[in-house]
């Protein structure tokens, strides 16, 4: 064996096995964000059908589908992380990508219906301080949890793991529509604030939704 085929060969184990770390890491951060989504799913719903919040019981379904994106994108890491070809890689990610993004398409749908129907019967919330907290808390934990994600995806090149991401992410916007909604309705006594702040959500989730889809056109 020549000393450059030798050389090659060492650089290959080498990215491997650094892909194998990456992958590991991302694994670490799925798993906490579907321990933590639980936990946020049932408090949200809980606190949702308590107050009678649209906003509160859309958040929580988002949690619900988050922990159903994350399951997928652990999936997708673990098979990467046991040192599998590209060839499985790539096709676990397609699949993985075409999952997150129907995952937002769907809950957009449910949380536009929800709202409109709110907004048209004037239906009035309840005030809810634990969703003002539960709010609060998702509002300072979800973007570190995603600005980690986003690192390991461009290390592995992982676009399945960048559009989970951004779902984490979107989690920071939901949990801020979410504040000012229940906040709003709580000081101020507008009813209306709460559909609005659901509503708020929904581009948001469409874009995604539509990106993850249209990436795994490419």
């Amino acid at each position: 064996m020549t000393a450059s085929r030798a050389a090659e060969i060492g650089d290959r184990e080498t990215d491997t096995a650094d892909r194998v770390r990456w992958a590991r890491r991302g694994m670490w951060l799925v798993a906490g964000t579907m321990a933590y989504n639980s936990i946020e799913a049932f408090v949200a719903l809980w606190a949702g059908l308590v107050a009678g919040s649209v906003a509160l019981v859309g958040f929580g379904l988002d949690s619900v589908i988050e922990m159903a994106a994350a399951g997928v994108v652990l999936w997708r890491m673990t098979i990467e992380g046991r040192g599998a070809n590209a060839v499985r890689v790539g096709a676990a990610e397609a699949r993985v990508r075409r999952f997150v993004g129907a995952t937002f398409v769907v809950l957009a749908i449910y949380v536009m219906g929800r709202s409109a129907r709110a907004l048209l019967t004037h239906h009035i919330p309840s005030e809810s301080t634990v969703g003002i907290v539960l709010a609060g808390v998702s509002l300072s934990v979800m973007p570190l949890v995603a600005f980690g994600k986003f690192r390991v995806a461009n290390a592995l090149g992982s676009h399945a793991l960048r559009a989970e991401a951004k779902e984490t992410l979107a989690c920071s916007y939901l949990s801020f529509c979410l504040l000012l909604g229940l906040a709003a309705s709580a000081i101020s006594g507008w009813w209306w604030a709460d559909p609005t702040a659901a509503a708020l959500m929904v581009p948001w989730l469409v874009r995604e939704g539509w990106e993850a889809l249209d990436e795994d056109g490419h």
